[in-house]
């Protein structure tokens, strides 16, 4: 998003606050009436950190009497059209965060993928959203692993990512290539997870710990959406399964010696 133009959430979040206050409601008011949803949710959707769901658009017409606005906006609007990296809430930790704790048992994470292997994600991923957009504010999300304050970037991956054909042997190929480029940085490590391992506590999904100014978020993404996580109990839950994690990964060196090793069988 370029200039002062809105996205997405953030029109939604505008048009129902205005909503909201014509009708001289406060948050906590508007919440009881719709039934189901806090008063803190609907103060996170007016400031553009959740995304609304389609019940809770609905409610909401039907509550305030705006003859179905809300519910076409989230269908045309944001679901649709904002991809999951447009999300404000986390993009903001992204580029503030002095460290990034990224654990991935599925497929590369965002931040190194190539632009060949993201499309192919993004493409299979099942949500509908515009492919070029959403490959695009990808990459972009990429520029903060070259700034000056660049953070400090650790990756644990399952092994089974780097063996998993996602665009083929060619986008394969030049995906790990990429990742044994990125793991030469000083502010990169990438460790994975060998399969001989078997079952452990990181099949459970993917998360991303972020840490800055002395605090620490985590990000979730489901297939539904996108989750930023504050509450210290579930933050300080999620960093001790990263250590149980990374307990089982393979050291930097034989990490990379691994990743070589499943990038030749890609050629």
């Amino acid at each position: 998003m370029n200039g002062n133009r809105m996205s997405p959430l953030e029109f939604f979040a505008r048009e129902l606050r205005q909503a909201r206050e014509s009708a001289g409601l406060s948050q906590a008011q508007l919440a009881t009436a719709i039934v189901g949803y806090s008063p803190s949710f609907v103060a996170m959707v007016e400031t553009s950190r959740r995304v609304p769901k389609p019940d809770f658009a609905e409610r909401c017409d039907r509550i305030l009497d705006t003859g179905g606005i809300f519910s076409r906006l989230v269908d045309d609007l944001v679901c649709r059209g904002m991809p999951p990296e447009w999300l404000g809430k986390w993009l903001t930790v992204e580029a503030k965060a002095t460290s990034l704790l990224s654990y991935e048992p599925l497929v590369i994470p965002g931040l190194l993928q190539t632009e060949a292997y993201a499309r192919e994600v993004i493409e299979h991923s099942g949500r509908p959203f515009d492919v070029d957009d959403q490959v695009e504010a990808r990459l972009a999300r990429q520029r903060i692993l070259t700034t000056d304050k660049r953070p400090m970037l650790v990756v644990l991956l399952d092994e089974g990512v780097l063996r998993r054909p996602v665009g083929g042997p060619q986008v394969m190929s030049d995906q790990l290539v990429h990742l044994l480029d990125v793991a030469e940085r000083r502010d990169v490590v990438i460790q994975i997870v060998p399969l001989e391992v078997g079952a452990y506590s990181g099949l459970a999904g993917a998360f991303v710990i972020a840490s800055f100014d002395g605090g620490q978020v985590v990000y979730v993404d489901n297939a539904l959406s996108g989750d930023v996580i504050e509450r210290s109990a579930d933050v300080v839950a999620v960093r001790r399964l990263w250590e149980s994690l990374r307990a089982e990964a393979l050291p930097t060196k034989q990490s990379i010696e691994l990743m070589a090793k499943v990038a030749e069988t890609w050629k």
